[in-house]
């Protein structure tokens, strides 16, 4: 069975792709969550990650790290990773390798809170321009392969790498049309969503690093997570 080491769960967006892939595709793993370690212990992950990230999946002798690497590891092993169709697969693997590689500005404004609901400062240009972006990619997607996932009728990688962004958008309630929402709330309803949502929320564990720069990006209106 896969160990795959990930850090909290209201914070850590980049864990949250392979995991939620995994759970979808009812793939077997054991989970391994190791809190950040911030500023204070910078090298929390070093004893698992080559990179001192997460997530990180450990397959016997085999260690696999960076998601995008993970995904493409799951998918020499066990089907529905990606889709069937070569069409579908070419723009999955696009979407999903543009969302690993891009939308900087969504990261660094909109840091992933799963317990938070925050009123951002200011929607700059840049981030303007993310949001833009990721509502045509998932119009098209949508469009091109019928739904209700962005490449057809089931859940695959192009959907887990932007599942990170549904919860942002819960989070943020940045201007989007009335398509993405519902796409993202779709995300949001799958079992595996709700079930890594309510561990976020019972968290009591806090990072200063991430709590700081959540408070710059905006007004604070609700905190749910456990005190």
């Amino acid at each position: 069975m896969y160990d795959l080491y990930i850090a909290n769960k209201n914070y850590s967006s980049w864990s949250l792709r392979p995991w939620v892939l995994m759970r979808e595709l009812a793939i077997p793993f054991r989970e391994i969550l190791v809190r950040f370690g911030g500023s204070k212990n910078p090298d929390a992950f070093r004893h698992f990650s080559p990179t001192g990230k997460v997530p990180c999946l450990v397959d016997g002798e085999i260690t696999v790290w960076d998601s995008l690497s993970i995904t493409e590891y799951l998918g020499e092993r066990h089907p529905g990773v990606w889709p069937a169709e070569a069409v579908a697969r070419a723009w999955a693997r696009s979407a999903a390798a543009e969302m690993h590689s891009g939308f900087g500005a969504l990261r660094n404004s909109c840091s992933m809170a799963c317990g938070l609901r925050i009123t951002l400062h200011a929607v700059d240009a840049a981030l303007k321009r993310d949001l833009e972006r990721i509502e045509q990619l998932w119009a098209e997607g949508l469009a091109k392969f019928g739904g209700p996932f962005l490449a057809g009728k089931r859940f695959c990688a192009a959907d887990a790498f932007f599942a990170p962004v549904a919860f942002r958008i819960q989070t943020y309630d940045p201007p989007i049309g009335a398509e993405a929402r519902r796409y993202a709330g779709h995300l949001l309803a799958l079992p595996s969503m709700q079930s890594w949502y309510g561990a976020a929320l019972a968290e009591t564990f806090r990072d200063e690093d991430h709590d700081v720069e959540l408070r710059a990006a905006g007004v604070w209106r609700e905190d749910l997570r456990a005190r």
